[in-house]
């Protein structure tokens, strides 16, 4: 009993699978260097839509770094951890759309060219981290938000290149601003289902365990 705390025990925790972990760490730091990346070429460009990718790849970092930090934990924490990134990813929703009303306000009109050559390799990258994460999209919460942010990501990088061709063609920033507005919803509905499915795993996860009393049956020899 000395090994168990709130609840769960060593007992409970899972095996950690080592090509999932080796997964996590190449899309740590593939996700960490494409941060910087489209940080310094988002505010380069006057681009929202970069920026908004930017902050997310710096999100999906920290999202790879706990995922790893929680592997060998109890389902619990591995619960309540997804709980915390499913916050996060709602968080991030809520920056992106206010960053593009801020984009309305100032009336920037970015640089289509290294919106849509930045974007086409922020979606390279993403499309490798998919690939390697693609077996485990239907694990628990914690897995699934990694995949969900990964999915999300790629979808955000075909929307900022279309993004880029709509700025080139109308020679406006709005469509930089709507493509902006999708990545905040994205970002706002993964975040609803990771945090649906961590509070029903944690509901599970301390439900407690009730054993069904047992009926003994006594016989009574005749002599």
């Amino acid at each position: 009993m000395a090994d168990c705390c709130a609840g769960a025990c060593a007992s409970d925790k899972p095996p950690v699978d080592p090509t999932y972990r080796r997964i996590l760490c190449i899309a740590l730091v593939v996700n960490a260097g494409m941060f910087g990346v489209e940080l310094f070429s988002g505010w380069a460009a006057g681009s929202v839509s970069l920026l908004a990718d930017a902050v997310d790849f710096f999100g999906d970092a920290a999202n790879y770094a706990v995922s790893l930090f929680v592997l060998g934990l109890a389902p619990i924490w591995r619960s309540r951890t997804a709980l915390i990134k499913g916050l996060t990813m709602g968080g991030y929703g809520i920056f992106v759309l206010a960053a593009a009303f801020w984009s309305v306000t100032t009336g920037t009109v970015p640089a289509h060219i290294t919106m849509g050559t930045i974007g086409f390799v922020a979606l390279l990258a993403n499309l490798l981290v998919a690939a390697l994460l693609f077996a485990y999209r239907n694990g628990d919460s914690n897995m699934r938000s990694v995949w969900l942010c990964t999915r999300n990501d790629a979808i955000g990088n075909v929307a900022v290149m279309l993004a880029a061709l709509g700025v080139f063609g109308t020679g406006s920033g709005w469509p930089d601003i709507v493509v902006a507005c999708i990545m905040g919803l994205l970002g706002l509905s993964a975040a609803r289902s990771v945090i649906t499915q961590a509070r029903a795993e944690m509901k599970t996860a301390t439900a407690p365990v009730t054993v069904a009393p047992r009926t003994v049956t006594i016989e009574l020899k005749r002599r």
